[in-house]
């Protein structure tokens, strides 16, 4: 039986009403918003980008606020794993699959190569004959 995990939502990533409803209000609406950030991204300045939208520049300025930056010095990835393991499944993504479906797959090689090593060790156990990679092991009874 293959691994397969239930997929993220649709609304997964989005803001929470909560975190919304704290935000300042803004004269422009979400697209224009949107439109803000891209326009300064291209190097437009505020002024400009307020002008372009016939808004006061403090409207555009709480627009333009609101952009998430990098942070270089991260010691977390997105898989809220260390950055080495980050690094790994990064590695192991098939151009921009989404993480959930690399992890997925990842997972369902990991527990078809224990049951795979299980059916072997079986021979090899009652031999005396220690498992070649540990990490395949299945997991211990409880």
């Amino acid at each position: 039986m293959a691994f397969k995990g239930k997929p993220p939502g649709s609304g997964s990533g989005e803001m929470s009403h909560r975190t919304a409803a704290l935000r300042p209000a803004i004269a422009l609406d979400p697209a224009a918003a949107t439109r803000a950030r891209s326009l300064r991204r291209q190097g437009m300045a505020p002024e400009a980008i307020a002008a372009r939208f016939g808004v006061k520049l403090e409207e555009v300025e709480k627009a333009l606020v609101q952009m998430r930056s990098p942070r270089p010095e991260t010691t977390r990835g997105t898989l809220n794993v260390t950055l080495d393991a980050h690094r790994l499944v990064m590695a192991e993504r098939r151009g921009d699959e989404p993480l959930w479906r690399t992890m997925d797959r990842m997972l369902d090689e990991l527990l078809r190569l224990r049951a795979a090593a299980a059916r072997r060790g079986h021979a090899r156990r009652r031999q005396g004959v220690a498992p070649a990679l540990p990490l395949l092991d299945p997991m211990p009874e409880r």
